[in-house]
């Protein structure tokens, strides 16, 4: 592995795996920050893919604010079983409904704190909507990023705030979205949790556990992720 500051590391990382991820995105389907907001709570302890496949009908069912706040709660959670937690996903939707028409006449709001506040909105969803349906910068520190983070020696911090913080002084306010996509595509695709396919990372030469899978020593890392 290069000598290079973390800086150059991280913006060298950035442009391969954006070179090997040229399409990453969102893999939550939406066409509006509404849908975003409740793909990505509906997300929790779920994969993407499972809450695409239940999104249409809760979509076409429920196209606005005013929809999830009268929502009927035994409706909300049929739509919901197939996510796993639907009573608590129920609840959240139909409080984010209230919420937005109580509060902001039923559009989603783009400040973290605001954002923040609706009913189970944490830090990382409050990024995902606002990178992703308005176009404001945000590292979303999920399971695979903070994983990734670890591994390529960028960051040692144990918290998404701090991993956040850090890879933030590493690369420039416009990138920090993308990289994030990139980060987390890397994380499904290549950089398992279990058993990381180093001899395939386009990034390998760049990153400590690459360099030692290619020294025959495999760097025991037992994180999840979805």
């Amino acid at each position: 592995m290069s000598d290079s500051s973390p800086v150059s590391r991280a913006s060298r990382i950035n442009e391969l795996l954006a070179q090997e991820y040229p399409d990453a995105e969102c893999e939550l389907d939406f066409t509006n920050p509404l849908e975003l907001l409740v793909a990505t709570v509906l997300s929790a302890q779920c994969t993407d893919a499972r809450v695409n496949q239940v999104t249409p009908e809760l979509f076409a069912k429920y196209p606005d604010a005013a929809h999830y706040a009268a929502a009927s709660r035994s409706d909300l959670e049929a739509i919901l079983r197939p996510l796993g937690f639907q009573r608590a996903k129920a609840g959240h939707l139909i409080g984010i409904g209230e919420k937005l028409m109580a509060d902001y006449g039923g559009e989603v709001p783009q400040d973290i704190k605001e954002l923040t506040e609706l009913p189970g909105v944490g830090r990382k969803t409050a990024l995902v909507v606002r990178g992703n349906a308005f176009g404001l910068p945000g590292l979303t520190v999920d399971t695979h990023f903070g994983r990734l983070m670890q591994r390529m020696g960028l960051s040692q911090s144990k918290t998404p705030l701090k991993i956040e913080k850090d890879i933030a002084e590493l690369l420039p306010e416009q990138e920090w979205t993308m990289f994030s996509h990139r980060i987390i595509f890397h994380g499904r695709r290549v950089c398992h949790s279990r058993k990381p396919e180093c001899e395939v990372c386009v990034v390998r030469k760049l990153c400590p556990t690459g360099v030692l899978a290619a020294q025959g020593v495999r760097k025991t890392d037992v994180r999840g992720g979805k």
